[in-house]
């Protein structure tokens, strides 16, 4: 039974680096899903085999609570809500870490070592900011507080200034680990910090910053398993840490910005009329119906939908599928176009879209869409804002300026799904609006594409 443990615990091991690399593709990622959950169960197990179990009552109760919350999570939360869920999931994960690293200092000190203060400082700041900047990023998520950053003069000193109080006490505690009263402190400051910095942070930016997340709550997880001596929450957090990195750094590519940009630039906040990348005035568009579109697509040979947050609101994927279905019809090509960033999440879209049963080998990423555009009689954007507007080709003072999007306006015809002219997340105005061969259709995506539906099959 000695060694019970360490074997369930390789075998967790391997189903965790399984389960990433299954995860990466969309075919196989429910595989990578119960592949993990599996790993979990088994660490799980091993655990409890490994160590002497003071408080049978306690551990009985964690876990029926952790049933009763999770089973209605995991069950009624909507594929539109896995962001703000994800989101949710960082916060409890981050927060579980930080408080059992808080609780193996005060039953160690001040007899502790300085390597195992120093990492749990380390690993109790990251946790706990992480813990915050979940939950702001989680109220965003859900529109409990707006998705705009709250920007102000010198909001990034300030951010710095606190994140370097609890660093300084942190550094305190390593030299005097006998002072216990400063780990509360260290701990508010950390907390402070995780609300401040992702308070300032936009909602464009939310699926860099859930990827950002997820990679401080995974090096936390990492740094406790060095102190605790556990191989099984080094390589999970070492896993987590750097897939979390590593999709950051896709997603910052995707937009053409760095982290210290995400983290710090502001992206989001109203712009002011007359400010760069701001709307034009007197300009106009031109309002179309849905029989108007559907005249059109009865002569298209070719059909690019481009989906973005706005299906994901309306929850209009299953219509969209629909719909892709009747133009397959009349023997009408259909392709998605998926931009990484598109939406609140890092493959966001392709979830949404996969739980309406479209073909995988429809799903095309940017790099393999935008050669075809040209060649598309009429690309249909659904909610897709950002992610589609010219001004990140043609205008150095727009903040999209160097961002890669997906090549929309190069379509002989747009057809452009919208609730009305507000701007994206990045309150810029979209360029794409006013050109001439774009149909703006006003109304949510649901309605809009239902009408285009039977408008189309009374034709």
């Amino acid at each position: 039974m000695s060694d019970l443990p360490q074997y369930l615990y390789i075998i967790a091991i391997v189903l965790f680096a399984l389960s990433l690399r299954w995860m990466g593709e969309v075919k196989s990622a429910r595989r990578g899903n119960w592949a993990a959950a599996l790993g979990m169960v088994l660490a799980i197990i091993g655990t409890l085999i490994a160590y002497q179990v003071q408080r049978t009552d306690l551990l009985i109760a964690g876990v029926v609570v952790g049933t009763i919350i999770g089973l209605p999570i995991g069950l009624k939360v909507r594929m539109t809500g896995v962001p703000q869920r994800t989101a949710a999931s960082h916060a409890f994960g981050s927060l579980a870490v930080a408080l059992v690293g808080t609780a193996e200092f005060y039953q160690r000190a001040p007899a502790i070592d300085i390597f195992a203060v120093s990492v749990l400082s380390a690993e109790m700041i990251l946790g706990y900011l992480t813990f915050t900047g979940s939950c702001i990023a989680f109220a965003k998520l859900q529109g409990l507080i707006p998705g705009r950053p709250f920007v102000y003069r010198g909001r990034n000193f300030v951010n710095l200034s606190v994140l370097g109080v609890a660093i300084v006490l942190g550094i305190f505690l390593v030299i005097d680990p006998g002072q216990g009263f400063v780990l509360p402190i260290m701990a508010g400051f950390a907390l402070l910090f995780g609300f401040v910095l992702v308070m300032a942070i936009g909602g464009a930016d939310m699926p860099t910053v859930i990827a950002i997340l997820n990679s401080y709550a995974g090096i936390s997880a990492a740094a406790l398993g060095f102190v605790l001596n556990n191989r099984v929450l080094i390589v999970a957090g070492a896993l987590d840490g750097s897939s979390g990195f590593i999709l950051a750094v896709i997603m910052s590519q995707a937009m053409n910005r760095s982290f210290v940009n995400v983290l710090f630039g502001g992206v989001g906040a109203v712009v002011s009329a007359g400010s760069p990348g701001s709307a034009q005035t007197g300009r106009t568009v031109q309002a179309y119906t849905v029989d108007d579109v559907a005249t059109v697509l009865e002569g298209a040979k070719s059909v690019i939908i481009v989906p973005g947050y706005g299906m994901a609101v309306a929850q209009a994927q299953h219509v969209v599928k629909e719909l892709a279905d009747v133009l397959e019809k009349s023997d009408i090509d259909v392709k998605y176009a998926i931009h990484p960033v598109a939406g609140r999440m890092p493959g966001h879209m392709n979830v949404l879209l996969a739980e309406a049963q479209v073909p995988y080998d429809q799903l095309l990423e940017m790099d393999r869409i935008n050669p075809l555009f040209p060649e598309t009689d009429v690309a249909i954007v659904v909610g897709a804002n950002d992610v589609t507007n010219p001004a990140a080709r043609t205008k150095p003072d727009s903040p999209l300026y160097g961002m890669p999007i997906l090549d929309v306006d190069k379509a002989k015809t747009v057809v452009f799904v919208k609730r009305s002219m507000n701007p994206g997340f990045s309150g810029v105005d979209n360029e794409l609006f006013y050109l001439p061969n774009t149909m703006m259709v006003f109304g949510d995506a649901k309605k809009v594409l239902g009408e285009l539906l039977a408008a189309l099959k009374r034709r």
